[in-house]
C-alpha cells in the first residue's frame, strides 16, 4: 500500500484545474504553502481538498498531516474502503504521482521503488478521508481497495486514484462511496521504476 507519494504542480494550475470542472474551491486558512515534493512521506502535513458539508461541488483547499495514530500507535495512512459507505469526512488528496515498492532485485539491498503517474494529466486526486485527533489535530488517510492491472504486477493492494469527472462526486456524501472508489482502466497509469534508476516501463 501507499507510503510515500509526490506533488510537484504548483497551488495556482491545480485550482484552476477545479474551476474548469466548476468546483468551488475556497481556502478558509489562506493558500496552502505547498513546496513541490518529490517525497511525501507518512505523518508530513500536506495538502488536501475536503468536502464542504451541503454544498455540492465545492471544496476547502487546507494542509493537513498524513495518518493519525491507530490504537495499536501505528499511524492509519492507508484505510480499507470495502464494504464502507464514508457519509461524511470526504477528501481529496492532491498528487502527481504515487510509490509502491516490490522486492530488492538481485545485488541491492533496498527495495525496488516505482513512481506511478497518470497518462491522460498531470497530476491527479486520490480518494480519502479525513478526521480530528486529540494527539495529532486534523488528518487524512488513503483509501485502498484490490489492485487494478496497472499496479497488480507490483502490490496486492492500491490506493484509488480518482477520474476528474469522479471528483465532485467524491466531495459529495450523497454520491454512495461504490459509485465512486473504483481502479482506473487498464492503461491509465504508467509505472516508471525510481531505484535503482532505470528507464519507464509502458
Amino acid at each position: 500500500m501507499c507510503n510515500d507519494y509526490r506533488l510537484e504542480v504548483d497551488i495556482a494550475s491545480i485550482v484552476e484545474d477545479f474551476d474548469d470542472l466548476k468546483i468551488r474551491i475556497s481556502m478558509p486558512e489562506g493558500t496552502p504553502n505547498v513546496p513541490a515534493r518529490e517525497d511525501i512521506n507518512i505523518t508530513d502535513v500536506a495538502p488536501i481538498v475536503r468536502s464542504v458539508e451541503g454544498a455540492r461541488g465545492a471544496g476547502e483547499l487546507v494542509n493537513r498531516r498524513w495518518s493519525w495514530p491507530g490504537q495499536n500507535g501505528r499511524p492509519v495512512y492507508n484505510f480499507r474502503s470495502e464494504g464502507r459507505e464514508f457519509p461524511s469526512a470526504r477528501c481529496l488528496i492532491l498528487a502527481d504521482g504515487l510509490y509502491e515498492f516490490t522486492d530488492p532485485q538481485p545485488g541491492e539491498k533496498r527495495k525496488t521503488k516505482w513512481l506511478f503517474t497518470l497518462k491522460d494529466h498531470d497530476w491527479f486526486c486520490i480518494a480519502g478521508i479525513w478526521r480530528a485527533h486529540a494527539d495529532v489535530g486534523e488528518a487524512f488517510t488513503m483509501l485502498t481497495t484490490e489492485p487494478g492491472e496497472d499496479i497488480a504486477p507490483y502490490h496486492k493492494r492500491q490506493v484509488i486514484p480518482l477520474m476528474r469527472d469522479q471528483w465532485a462526486d467524491w466531495l459529495d456524501p450523497d454520491v454512495p462511496a461504490a459509485d465512486v472508489l473504483r481502479v482506473l482502466p487498464k492503461g491509465s497509469l504508467t509505472a516508471s521504476q525510481v531505484y535503482p534508476p532505470q528507464g519507464a516501463l509502458l
